[in-house]
Protein backbone atom coordinates (compact mmCIF):
# COMPACT_ATOMS: atom_id res chain seq x y z
CA UNK A 1 0.00 0.00 0.00
CA UNK A 2 1.09 3.96 -0.73
CA UNK A 3 2.40 5.23 2.52
CA UNK A 4 1.22 8.92 0.82
CA UNK A 5 -2.21 7.57 0.42
CA UNK A 6 -4.77 9.11 2.48
CA UNK A 7 -7.76 7.53 3.32
CA UNK A 8 -8.70 4.50 5.39
CA UNK A 9 -6.86 0.74 5.31
CA UNK A 10 -10.02 -1.03 4.39
CA UNK A 11 -7.74 -4.21 3.00
CA UNK A 12 -6.10 -4.59 6.66
CA UNK A 13 -9.11 -3.61 8.53
CA UNK A 14 -10.86 -6.22 6.61
CA UNK A 15 -8.52 -8.91 7.58
CA UNK A 16 -8.97 -8.34 11.22
CA UNK A 17 -11.90 -10.05 12.85
CA UNK A 18 -12.18 -7.58 15.92
CA UNK A 19 -13.58 -5.53 13.12
CA UNK A 20 -16.57 -6.99 11.85
CA UNK A 21 -17.60 -7.54 15.20
CA UNK A 22 -17.89 -4.31 15.76
CA UNK A 23 -19.47 -3.25 12.39
CA UNK A 24 -21.60 -6.15 13.30
CA UNK A 25 -22.56 -3.97 16.61
CA UNK A 26 -22.75 -1.17 15.66
CA UNK A 27 -25.61 -2.75 12.67
CA UNK A 28 -27.54 -4.79 15.36
CA UNK A 29 -27.46 -2.48 18.11
CA UNK A 30 -29.33 0.46 17.49
CA UNK A 31 -31.73 -1.72 15.93
CA UNK A 32 -32.41 -4.00 18.91
CA UNK A 33 -32.28 -1.20 21.13
CA UNK A 34 -34.91 0.69 18.82
CA UNK A 35 -37.39 -2.35 18.73
CA UNK A 36 -36.64 -2.95 22.58
CA UNK A 37 -35.41 -6.49 21.89
CA UNK A 38 -32.12 -7.70 23.47
CA UNK A 39 -29.68 -9.58 21.83
CA UNK A 40 -31.13 -13.29 23.47
CA UNK A 41 -34.41 -12.63 21.92
CA UNK A 42 -32.79 -13.52 18.42
CA UNK A 43 -33.59 -16.92 18.67
CA UNK A 44 -34.53 -18.47 14.90
CA UNK A 45 -32.80 -16.98 11.41
CA UNK A 46 -36.50 -16.01 10.70
CA UNK A 47 -36.52 -13.36 13.87
CA UNK A 48 -33.26 -12.01 12.47
CA UNK A 49 -34.20 -11.31 8.85
CA UNK A 50 -37.64 -9.93 9.64
CA UNK A 51 -35.69 -7.20 12.06
CA UNK A 52 -33.18 -6.05 9.49
CA UNK A 53 -36.51 -6.18 7.03
CA UNK A 54 -38.53 -4.21 9.67
CA UNK A 55 -34.91 -1.71 9.97
CA UNK A 56 -34.08 -1.37 6.50
CA UNK A 57 -37.80 -0.06 6.22
CA UNK A 58 -37.66 2.83 8.95
CA UNK A 59 -35.50 5.63 7.77
CA UNK A 60 -34.56 7.22 11.26
CA UNK A 61 -33.60 3.76 12.18
CA UNK A 62 -31.12 3.21 8.93
CA UNK A 63 -29.96 6.69 10.22
CA UNK A 64 -28.75 5.35 13.45
CA UNK A 65 -27.39 2.46 12.04
CA UNK A 66 -25.10 4.72 9.66
CA UNK A 67 -24.22 7.04 12.66
CA UNK A 68 -23.51 3.98 14.72
CA UNK A 69 -20.90 1.85 11.66
CA UNK A 70 -19.69 5.78 11.34
CA UNK A 71 -18.58 6.11 14.98
CA UNK A 72 -16.82 2.42 14.68
CA UNK A 73 -15.16 2.25 11.57
CA UNK A 74 -13.20 6.28 12.49
CA UNK A 75 -10.16 6.21 14.33
CA UNK A 76 -10.26 8.75 17.38
CA UNK A 77 -7.14 9.04 17.96
CA UNK A 78 -6.48 11.20 14.70
CA UNK A 79 -8.02 14.06 13.46
CA UNK A 80 -10.45 13.82 10.82
CA UNK A 81 -11.58 10.57 9.11
CA UNK A 82 -8.40 8.79 7.99
CA UNK A 83 -6.14 6.17 9.31
CA UNK A 84 -2.72 7.06 11.09
CA UNK A 85 -0.47 7.80 8.21
CA UNK A 86 1.79 4.75 10.09
CA UNK A 87 -1.62 2.24 10.31
CA UNK A 88 -1.95 2.97 6.71
CA UNK A 89 1.68 0.99 5.35
CA UNK A 90 0.83 -1.85 7.58
CA UNK A 91 0.27 -4.84 5.20
CA UNK A 92 -1.29 -7.47 7.87
CA UNK A 93 -3.16 -6.27 12.18
CA UNK A 94 -0.51 -5.04 14.08
CA UNK A 95 -0.11 -7.40 16.93
CA UNK A 96 0.47 -6.17 20.42
CA UNK A 97 3.50 -6.93 21.97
Amino acid sequence: MDKNKKGINWQIRAKNPVFWAQVLLAVLTPILAYVGLSFGDLTTWSSIADLIQSAYSNPYLLGLVVVSVFNSVTDPTVSGISDSELSRTYTKPKKNK
